[in-house]
């Protein structure tokens, strides 16, 4: 599970005056709990709190960490532009507090994960040392079982529906892209931009979560930046052989329009694969013409 931009502050207040991330982040670790999906891994891809106080950090974990152990979960943090690093280490590492880059790798199963630190102490854009670089390529110099996943909060990627972010973006690409272009990196994972995207960058499919504070209107007029309270999401990425798959998951409630019993699944299982053709892809069938009882 892919999941950024929590962005808690201290002292348990809201975001603007209006967001309780709190809840927010809680609401997603429940709906996920209760969906019987179990994920190998939770990663967060930064701006984990939105000022890098020690008490967002602590309230982060007691939120995630039983969520986590109760999923069988790992999980996996990310440095972003509004977390410090000092805080950062501290809170969520039991570390000595430190200065230096927050990078970190994760083996899950054989797939493995680098948590890479894009932020830069007192800005809000990203870059990387020539010290992460040369520590990136000697990592990836030797292939994982099953491939790598770079975790990073500020995605290499355009962002043609909100200008001002051009001026916040990671800087210095070209340099990541000579470490990354030929390794078994086979997917970035990103934040930073409060809305879903995708994109490629050397070669690599890039995926970004939307917040799980708040999202940024796209198509907002005459607004610089305009934050709404709608829209937060979570992704899912199932690992293949062969590729990748990114799910977007709202969080929240929805109202079912149509749907079925759970005991449809035993009848599909117990049928032959002739018997499901004609019954779920036959355009006349009881099923598609909705003579089945839908509860």
């Amino acid at each position: 599970m892919h999941i950024s931009d929590t962005h808690f502050l201290g002292a348990n207040k809201p975001l603007y005056g209006q967001i309780d991330t709190d809840s927010n982040l809680t609401r997603a670790m429940t709906q996920l709990e209760q969906s019987g999906i179990r994920p190998e891994a939770i990663v967060f891809t930064g701006d984990l709190a939105d000022l890098g106080e020690a008490d967002a950090y602590a309230r982060l974990r007691a939120i995630v960490e039983p969520a986590a152990a109760r999923l069988g979960a790992q999980i996996i943090w990310v440095m972003g532009n509004h977390d410090e690093r000092p805080e950062y280490s501290r809170g969520l590492f039991d570390t000595d507090p430190s200065t230096e880059p927050q990078d970190r790798v994760y083996d899950i199963d054989g797939l493995r994960i680098i948590s890479f630190d894009t932020s830069v102490p007192g800005y809000h854009h990203g870059e990387m040392t020539d010290g992460q670089l040369d520590w990136l390529a000697d990592v990836l110099a030797t292939p994982a079982e099953h491939g790598t996943l770079l975790a990073l909060h500020h995605p290499p990627m355009p962002t043609p529906l909100l200008w001002a972010m051009e001026m916040l973006e990671l800087r210095g690409q070209d340099r990541l892209e000579r470490v990354i272009r030929g390794t078994d990196v086979r997917g970035i994972l990103g934040g930073h931009l409060h809305y879903s995207g995708h994109s490629t960058f050397a070669g690599v499919p890039v995926s970004v979560a939307a917040a799980t504070c708040y999202t940024l209107a796209l198509t907002a007029k005459d607004r610089l930046l305009s934050g709404v309270d709608a829209d937060q999401a979570m992704n899912l990425v199932h690992v293949y052989d062969d590729r990748l798959v990114h799910s977007v998951v709202p969080i929240g409630d929805r109202a079912e329009i149509t749907g079925f019993a759970a005991d449809v699944v035993e009848r599909i299982e117990a049928m032959t694969p002739e018997q499901r053709t004609e019954t779920f892809s036959k355009k006349t069938s009881s099923f598609n013409l909705g003579e089945e009882p839908r509860a």
